[in-house]
């Protein structure tokens, strides 16, 4: 099984920046693709940013431009560089893997965008 912790939330004034973290156990080699969701309150769960094996990316719309996610095998660990934060932003962000067709997650971190 794989093990999720993410780490790098608080809170932001709007326009600033945050670098989530998700580190991953020992399993990496074999997970096909990592990603990066979200779930403010009284709303669905949905998918931010996503990075296959082969390093093949994809953006929710709303987060194109500002967000980048990367991935760094050796040390099995995921990122998420978040800019230009909008209070729309606000929400608990969760590390997403995906391993033998078996979806895993993290607990989840708080990102919270206010003035």
């Amino acid at each position: 099984q794989v093990q999720l912790v993410e780490s790098g939330g608080g809170l932001v004034q709007p326009g600033g920046s945050l670098r989530l973290s998700c580190a991953a156990s020992r399993t990496t080699a074999s997970i096909n693709a990592m990603g990066w969701y979200r779930q403010a309150p009284g709303k669905e769960r949905e998918l931010v940013a996503g990075i296959t094996s082969i390093g093949f990316t994809n953006y929710a719309d709303s987060v194109k431009g500002r967000f980048t996610i990367s991935r760094d095998y050796t040390k099995n660990t995921l990122f998420l560089q978040m800019n230009s934060l909008k209070p729309e932003d606000t929400a608990v962000y969760y590390c997403n893997a995906v391993l033998l067709r078996v979806d895993y997650w993290g607990q989840g971190t708080q990102v919270t965008v206010s003035s």
